[in-house]
């Protein structure tokens, strides 16, 4: 059985445990926030890729693994609904920042 990982979440590990006596200014903050976001969504659409090849292959009765196909297709499955739950909570949040006075 396949093990399924979920790297975008692993790689965001190089920034979360940075040495916390030094501080970031606020464009280095920004810089590696925005690093890993591209990262993530990299991986994201690795994951689609992936999984629009193995399925064009069946299709085309090439030589895939019908299981293969399916645990492709349900991993892109998933790193896209968490995708869309991650920037559905961002979204929140920014909603909630902006409605705080000051």
């Amino acid at each position: 059985m396949e093990r399924i990982s979920l790297p975008a979440v692993t790689n965001a590990n190089h920034v979360l445990k940075k040495d916390q006596s030094n501080t970031n200014t606020p464009y280095e903050a920004q810089r590696d926030f925005a690093s890993v976001l591209k990262e993530s969504m990299n991986k994201v659409n690795e994951t689609q890729v992936t999984s629009d090849d193995l399925t064009t292959k069946l299709v085309n009765g090439e030589d895939v693994e019908l299981h293969s196909v399916m645990i492709a297709s349900q991993k892109a499955s998933v790193t896209m609904q968490a995708t869309l739950e991650v920037r559905n909570k961002v979204v929140e949040a920014y909603q909630e920042m902006m409605r705080m006075s000051i």
